[in-house]
């Protein structure tokens, strides 16, 4: 587990508690300088400090800025240098979960849950910043228990959700909660993963296997894995998941390092938010040992190359993520995210780990 005692949080807490300074003073703070030259981390530091710069809709606690947050984090995480803004985010929020109406457990509410439990472990433990997120999986776990397991009911649900059940799960030693992730999880690999091909389909009424979908996926599982005990009884069947997933991915890349938004279909231009999502289950699954190094890091090295210098342009724009849809498209080289950028970043984060050099020493 990679979260606490990283030389990282000295950064981002510093930033904090010298001086004693505001939130607004924390977020127009200069950046440190990188601890070391690598090329990784100067492509992370520089496409988080873009978005921050230039990106939009900044404010809210959606599933958007919370792929943001854990990627700006995993950028602190990695190299030592922050942008103080995660922070600022997190209390402007109150710490708390969007709603949406008729719809009490939405994952996409829940996404930033997982945010607020990266910075839960940057500081000395603050009950409150966990509150609403403890308060909601409660509801959920109840809601799950009175036999309603259906509400991961699309494949991007899994990444919005399950990192919070699984931690959560894990501190609390709450088997009630990891009990209904298991649940929660089976009934969409029943209903949209595909056992023949090692793929999921993004919801029931999709033919389709999106390569962004397919990520969320990935990504879901890789945090998972990283967290649950090695003899939690259910961690068989997610890394079985994971492998199979991996195995097919990996032919599936196109020559130039990304992976098509549809990934069966052998037409279309870059898509790089699948494609990030991808690179950081695979590039995980390397250097946990869980896949082959000597097949997986070649395809980690050619999308990371593709990413780093054909989807981020030199001042740290991160271009050819598909807008907003709930499966394939296309997208163009001057199309961005929040999603988008935190994938990127999370993609960063474990490619450093595979690079001689990147990685800081107290980070792994």
């Amino acid at each position: 587990m990679r979260f606490p005692g990283i030389r990282g949080f000295a950064v981002l807490a510093a930033a904090v508690t010298a001086g004693g300074l505001a939130p607004a003073a924390v977020a127009s703070a200069a950046p440190a300088a990188p601890a070391a030259q690598c090329s990784v981390a100067d492509a992370m530091v520089k496409a988080g400090d873009y978005w921050v710069a230039h990106g939009t809709n900044l404010a809210p606690a959606d599933w958007q800025n919370a792929t943001f947050h854990v990627g700006n984090l995993a950028v602190v995480r990695t190299t030592g240098v922050s942008n103080h803004q995660t922070l600022p985010w997190g209390e402007a929020n109150n710490y708390l979960l969007p709603t949406t109406p008729g719809q009490p457990f939405s994952p996409e509410d829940e996404a930033a849950g997982e945010a607020y439990l990266d910075l839960y472990t940057y500081f000395h433990p603050d009950p409150p910043i966990l509150a609403d997120l403890r308060s909601r999986l409660a509801d959920e776990v109840a809601s799950v228990q009175a036999g309603h397991p259906g509400y991961w009911d699309h494949v991007s649900a899994l990444n919005m959700a399950m990192p919070s059940f699984a931690r959560i799960g894990v501190m609390d030693s709450s088997e009630p909660t990891l009990a209904a992730m298991q649940k929660l999880f089976q009934h969409t690999e029943k209903s949209l993963f595909d056992e023949f091909s090692g793929l999921w389909r993004t919801d029931a009424h999709s033919l389709s296997y999106w390569s962004q979908g397919n990520g969320w996926a990935l990504a879901a599982l890789t945090k998972v894995l990283q967290v649950l005990p090695a003899n939690d009884p259910r961690r068989p069947e997610y890394l079985r998941v994971f492998k199979k997933m991996a195995t097919t991915l990996s032919v599936l890349q196109r020559p130039d390092g990304f992976w098509n938004a549809n990934l069966l279909n052998p037409f279309g231009g870059p898509e790089s938010s699948g494609t990030s999502l991808i690179t950081y289950g695979l590039a995980w699954g390397v250097n946990a040992g869980v896949l082959d190094s000597r097949w997986f890091t070649p395809v980690v090295d050619r999308a990371w190359k593709s990413l780093s210098t054909k989807a981020e342009t030199a001042d740290g724009f991160v271009g050819y993520v598909q807008p907003k849809t709930d499966g394939p498209g296309s997208a163009k080289a001057t199309d961005t995210s929040a999603a988008g950028v935190g994938a990127f970043l999370l993609a960063g984060q474990q490619v450093a780990d595979l690079t001689p050099g990147c990685a800081l020493p107290s980070a792994s």
